[in-house]
């Protein structure tokens, strides 16, 4: 097995989640519930970072005295976080796992804030009413986001929408600073509102559609892929001065692990994958670093008369590759499909972007990257909350297969 290659200890982790539920609820006051209760079965939500661990949320029975449990095999050490040993014996130190009682995530401090309607209105509303306030994403000890809808009290009742971004208060700090560096570019990105929170940034709602909901009609064909290249172009000099991540190609590794938790029978062909794509992006050009969006794809563009006009989630702006972003935005597109018949479409558009992408950098390396990013969103489909996820991990997994082809067809 290749350093870094998925093994036991993941699914070990995985099941030591479930096997610790009772002795956290009983630390943090509650009641373990009597009877069966299936706690695999109302998983909510999954996050895995190899290397660092896994965190999940689980729904909890009425008389457990809460709603929801966090519960992750990451090392945290924030006072007051239950914790407990799951395989703990005299050879081996077990596995530790620590949990809390949502919404009181040991690392985003104001996501109790952002889950208040109260608070919300009070610190957000404008003295309108909060009409509604969901959860659109939250990733345990990491960020989440948050969408409120407000209506004003008069005869004529008008609707304004804002999202709640809550991070840790370092990384909030960090949006803040690139949302105000384009700010006044040009690069149509959502107003930061006030005030402000150490760990919440409020962001007024871009206008227009998503790119996968605007491609819908016509597979793109109307769209020109030389205005998202432009918006790329666009971006200042300024965004080099700041602090470098990593594009997703760079940890496939990471990502393998994760994908062979999710599709362990896959395992074998994972590999060889992986190995394969490796290998193209050894072989291949990435060109020289530039100003990047770093999570460059369909969900962060919006559309309006077909044009772009909003550019979104600008957490992983700073210093990158012009590929990386290209073969960010082509790798989602190659497994929409596995998102529902009405995503069809996106295979038609992905060639229609790719052949004017090709022009711009190293086809070889374009599609080793592409199929890196599909690769990463394998284990993603467990996240869907559908009796189906297999079938779309597997979906998934066919477009990694499909565009190491495009790769090895200019090796």
């Amino acid at each position: 097995m290749s350093a870094g290659a998925p093994g036991p200890a993941d699914a070990a982790q995985l099941a030591a989640l479930a096997a610790a539920i009772p002795d956290l609820v009983r630390q943090l006051g509650g009641s373990v519930p009597r009877g069966t209760w299936d706690y695999e079965a109302n998983r909510v939500g999954i996050q895995h970072r190899p290397g660092a661990g896994i965190s999940a949320m689980y729904r909890m029975p009425a008389g457990t005295g809460f709603n929801e449990l966090g519960a992750t095999t990451e090392k945290i050490t924030v006072p007051g976080v239950a914790a407990t040993a799951i395989g703990a014996g005299a050879e081996a130190p077990g596995i530790t796992v620590s949990g809390w009682i949502h919404p009181h995530d040991p690392l985003l401090p104001d996501l109790e804030l952002a889950v208040n309607r109260a608070l919300v209105r009070q610190t957000w509303g404008e003295g309108d009413l909060l009409t509604g306030l969901k959860t659109i994403a939250y990733r345990p000890l990491r960020r989440a986001v948050l969408r409120a809808t407000f209506t004003t009290r008069g005869p004529l009742h008008m609707q304004r929408t804002i999202f709640l971004k809550v991070g840790r208060p370092d990384a909030i700090a960090g949006l803040r600073l690139r949302h105000g560096l384009l700010a006044g570019t040009g690069i149509p990105v959502p107003a930061v509102l006030g005030p402000a929170a150490p760990g919440v940034l409020a962001l007024e709602a871009g206008s227009g559609e998503s790119l996968a909901s605007a491609i819908r009609p016509h597979a793109g064909a109307d769209l020109d892929p030389k205005d998202f290249t432009a918006l790329l172009d666009a971006l200042p000099a300024g965004v080099m001065q700041l602090q470098a991540r990593g594009a997703w190609s760079d940890s496939i590794r990471r990502y393998l692990q994760a994908a062979t938790l999710a599709l362990p029978q896959r395992a074998g062909e994972l590999e060889e994958l992986a190995a394969g794509i490796e290998a193209h992006l050894s072989a291949s050009e990435r060109g020289e670093p530039v100003p990047a969006h770093g999570d460059f794809y369909d969900a962060n563009i919006l559309l309006s008369s077909r044009r772009i006009s909003a550019l979104l989630d600008l957490d992983s702006l700073g210093p990158g590759y012009r590929v990386d972003d290209l073969a960010c935005l082509l790798g989602h597109l190659a497994i929409l499909p596995s998102l529902g018949e009405k995503n069809r479409g996106a295979a038609e558009a992905l060639g229609h972007f790719a052949r004017v992408f090709e022009l711009h950098v190293d086809p070889r390396a374009l599609w080793a990257r592409s199929a890196a990013v599909a690769l990463t969103l394998i284990a993603g489909a467990r996240g869907l909350g559908s009796d189906r996820w297999e079938q779309v991990a597997e979906a998934r997994l066919r477009a990694v297969h499909e565009l190491v082809r495009r790769a090895d067809a200019f090796a």
